[in-house]
């Protein structure tokens, strides 16, 4: 059986792989993906979804677009005693790495929580790291709407008076306009087209895993979340507020929302996706999460990719 057909029937087998690692997702947000899959006689003990790509005749390995993480996931036997787990997952993802193929280039952002750094360096990657903030949803609602930044928990309780939230896939175009309007006050290039967010949300729905939440006042759009989740993990996938719209009440009060969704629905973890910004960090680590870095893979050993990424 070749690898990929093998990996659906993983996904079907153990449901609680990762939504961004799920073979429907990597189908929308890739071309060309392939799996690295380390067994144990009978037994998968780890895999790890790649993407490949030659641009410029350069050969690639990076996160697809559409994304946050990808890399290694290491499924751990149920009586592996937490002394051995580091052992265990260093053995599986050494097995994983030498079935993948060569490439010049490598930009991987991996799962928070993987702390392989020094079996990563060497095989010959630059190891940095980037950040999240991880909501514990076993607490009791009371506690973490405690948690809250106190400002936050005052905007949330006015909104509740004022705004109406829904969801609504229908209006991922406003969406994508309103994230296009964005950007563009930046002068940054969207990184995907709005066939792509179609695409994946249609997968996510079919699969139900994402929803499009809406805070209305009076029938007007005032902000956005898409929200992605798998049988773990609820995440803020991506979000985006009215432009010129200065209420300061939307974002807080959908983002709380998706929280208490998430621990409705059973997730034990609510994902904010971090962020290096500092403004967008401020705003995040108001939510009362735990801060949870996770390794960034890279590799250039392409003269051609080193002077286009000087000339960008």
């Amino acid at each position: 059986m070749r690898n990929k057909e093998q990996y659906r029937n993983i996904c079907v087998q153990k449901p609680g792989l990762p939504v961004f690692l799920q073979h429907w997702w990597l189908d929308v947000v890739s071309e060309n993906w392939n799996v690295a899959i380390a067994m144990k006689g009978d037994v998968v003990t780890g895999v790890w979804p790649y993407t490949t790509e030659q641009k410029m005749g350069v050969s690639l390995i990076r996160t697809p677009k559409l994304t946050p993480y990808i890399g290694p996931h290491v499924f751990f036997p149920a009586d592996l005693k937490e002394v051995n787990r580091d052992g265990f997952e260093h053995e599986t993802i050494s097995e994983l790495v030498k079935q993948l193929p060569a490439a010049k280039v490598w930009h991987i952002a991996t799962q928070p929580g993987l702390k392989q750094a020094g079996l990563f360096k060497d095989e010959g990657l630059q190891v940095s790291v980037q950040q999240t903030f991880l909501i514990d949803l076993k607490q009791e609602e009371t506690t973490l709407f405690a948690n809250l930044k106190e400002s936050l928990r005052r905007n949330i309780k006015s909104a509740n008076a004022e705004l109406e939230i829904v969801n609504d896939t229908s209006q991922l175009h406003t969406l994508f306009e309103y994230q296009k309007h964005t950007l563009s006050r930046k002068d940054v290039s969207q990184a995907y087209g709005y066939a792509d967010m179609q695409r994946l949300m249609e997968a996510a729905i079919a699969n139900n895993s994402a929803a499009l939440w809406l805070a209305k006042k009076h029938g007007d759009i005032q902000a956005m979340v898409w929200n992605v989740w798998d049988k773990e993990r609820s995440y803020y996938f991506m979000g985006a507020q009215k432009p010129g719209n200065d209420n300061y009440k939307a974002m807080p009060a959908l983002l709380w929302h998706c929280i208490k969704e998430a621990k409705a629905r059973g997730n034990t973890y609510f994902d904010l996706e971090g962020s290096m910004d500092p403004g967008v960090e401020r705003f995040f680590r108001g939510f009362g999460g735990n801060r949870e870095l996770y390794l960034v893979l890279q590799k250039n050993d392409s003269l051609l990719w080193k002077l286009k990424q000087m000339l960008r």
